[in-house]
């Protein structure tokens, strides 16, 4: 079935400065975009959220039941992004909207960055480059650091092996690292496709891992996955690395773990409450800049994902997925089946 439109299209937390130049692009004719940088669902217009058809958003607002309940024409929800744990998928289902996400966008720059990460601690560059900048000649002693770790032939565990894990792996095999993942729901086979080891428990994985990198969704399951529990089982000297979402690592349990040096240092692109709450111990102590923390935590402002090309593309396909729907009755990357049974879809 094509539908001819207008079509209003509602984004209430964009991410980017412009008026939805790429957006309005992508669609062509026959679609109005409304455009918000709002970080509180309140603050929306009723008649914005009564009248548009379709809900492009980003990562700052909750799409949750009663969001959902002020829009009655709104045919489809589309996630400009890959996680969509601030999107309530039941709530959506049960009203007949199916949701979808941006999957195949900042694969390689969220791989890329953990990389970075990792190598940022194994190879001492924050260290070497805060003496350097504080004194270029006292500083300039390749000792100071104490030993840095080779890294082939050391334990690389992934935490997730979708499509960032999977291409975060064959980035850690290219330094010879031994490769274990973790991951329940991997197809039984797919680790001899990538040539890594398939851990059975996410113990096994983390026992002797030097570097530990988590590329799992956000849901009941994973909240709080790297928790003191997980930190008990690492190795003083292992790394965590944390592109996925900030909720999987325990934000408590890591403060624990670092300042009793169960672990040797952390690298988080994402966390719990983004920007951070700076009352947090850990967070305080990373501001303050003391001593027993210095160059064993590395923050960056969930900027993984972030390139030119990323960018473009993830506006890009989430309005080609907006588009598709609308016009065709064609899904791409839905997330709730269940929206099939809903009161909209039935109707």
């Amino acid at each position: 079935m094509t539908a001819a439109g207008p079509f209003r299209v509602l984004t209430p937390d964009a991410q980017y400065a412009d008026d939805a130049e790429v957006e309005r692009r992508t669609a062509g004719d026959g679609f109005v975009f409304e455009i918000h940088r709002l970080r509180d669902s309140a603050d929306l217009p009723r008649e914005s959220l009564a009248a548009c058809d379709a809900l492009l958003v980003w990562h700052e607002i909750d799409v949750d039941a009663a969001l959902i309940a002020r829009m009655p024409r709104c045919r489809v929800i589309v996630r400009a992004g890959v996680g969509f744990d601030r999107i309530d998928i039941a709530a959506a289902g049960r009203a007949g909207i199916p949701v979808c996400n941006t999957p195949d966008y900042g694969t390689s720059e969220v791989a890329d960055h953990a990389i970075a990460l990792m190598l940022a601690f194994r190879r001492g560059l924050c260290g070497y480059h805060d003496r350097l900048r504080a004194d270029p000649v006292a500083g300039f002693d390749a000792a100071a650091m104490g030993p840095t770790r080779r890294l082939r032939g050391k334990r690389f565990a992934v935490i997730g092996l979708g499509r960032i894990g999977s291409a975060a792996a064959l980035r850690a095999k290219a330094f010879g690292m031994r490769v274990v993942a973790f991951d329940p729901y991997l197809p039984r086979g797919q680790e001899i496709a990538l040539g890594v080891e398939r851990a059975e428990s996410l113990a096994e994985a983390l026992a002797g891992a030097e570097v530990v990198s988590v590329h799992t969704p956000l849901n009941p399951e994973t909240r709080g996955l790297i928790g003191a529990k997980a930190f008990a089982a690492m190795d003083p000297t292992a790394v965590l690395v944390n592109t996925a979402r900030g909720a999987v690592v325990d934000l408590d349990a890591l403060d624990t773990a670092l300042r009793e040096n169960r672990i040797a240092a952390a690298g988080l692109d994402v966390l719990p409450d983004e920007p951070p709450d700076p009352d947090h111990p850990l967070i305080r102590a990373y501001h303050a800049r003391e001593p027993w923390l210095a160059e064993r935590l590395i923050l960056t402002p969930h900027a993984a994902w972030i390139s030119p090309e990323s960018r473009e593309d993830v506006r890009r396909l989430s309005t080609e997925a907006v588009v598709a729907f609308l016009r065709h009755d064609s899904l791409r990357a839905c997330v709730n089946d269940a929206w099939l049974t809903g009161t909209r879809a039935a109707s």
